[in-house]
């Protein structure tokens, strides 16, 4: 079952007097525990593909469906719930508070849909103890290792249990071992059941996925199904 259909999807950007086109006639379909990496150069359109998949922004043109609602159709609340409840965000620059507590950054996205403080708390030590944090709770950001930082940005993104884990570049800012560390994660992650699409421009990142769909000036070049 399709969780993700984009069917023609195109985004243009008036740039003074001139048109944009950041994406032409994209069509891409993400069934429930795939595992998608979308591949490119700098300026080939993955990161307008990762704001429209992540429900950021829209299309100009074409039509995105995200578990079985038209992105098209919604208004901005409705947006920003599928942004809390159906997609759980990864970072390249983890976007953790400062000056708060591994378990408390992890628990925030449960703050907005209401769960009481000590639930927030059980939930996100629980999904920190099985990414391998769980002595890590009480330290902040600055404390830890790139590689930890990321992997509380995961915890964060995965606490509220959502449908798509929507990974951009995770891998950027980090050495080239502890990047290792977190893409074994995500590959762990996928065999979970966990339905993932990841934004990089590294091929060797975008190897660990079951199917790769490269991108160049906006369209689709080529589509790839690990062998």
């Amino acid at each position: 079952m399709s969780l993700l259909q984009l069917a023609g999807v195109g985004r243009s950007y008036e740039m003074g007097t001139e048109r944009v086109d950041a994406l032409r006639g994209v069509s891409i379909d993400v069934e429930q525990g795939d595992f998608v990496a979308i591949v490119g150069p700098s300026g080939s359109g993955k990161s307008t593909l990762m704001n429209i998949l992540g429900c950021l922004d829209r299309p100009t043109t074409g039509r995105y469906v995200i578990d079985g609602r038209d992105v098209g159709a919604l208004d901005d609340n409705a947006l920003a719930e599928i942004r809390s409840r159906t997609i759980g965000f990864v970072f390249q620059n983890y976007s953790l508070l400062p000056g708060t507590s591994a378990v408390d950054n992890v628990a925030t996205p449960l703050l907005y849909q209401g769960v009481s403080r000590r639930a927030r708390l059980e939930r996100a030590a629980a999904e920190l103890d099985r990414l391998g944090l769980g002595n890590r709770l009480g330290h902040e950001p600055t404390q830890m290792s790139g590689g930890e930082q990321q992997r509380v940005a995961i915890a964060r993104a995965l606490v509220t249990d959502p449908a798509l884990l929507l990974a951009d570049e995770p891998t950027g800012n980090l050495a080239v071992r502890q990047g290792e560390e977190v893409i074994q994660l995500f590959v762990d992650l996928h065999r979970a059941g966990r339905t993932i699409v990841l934004i990089t421009h590294n091929p060797e990142v975008a190897a660990v996925a079951s199917r790769r769909v490269h991108l160049l000036d906006g369209t689709i070049v080529e589509l790839e199904q690990a062998a």
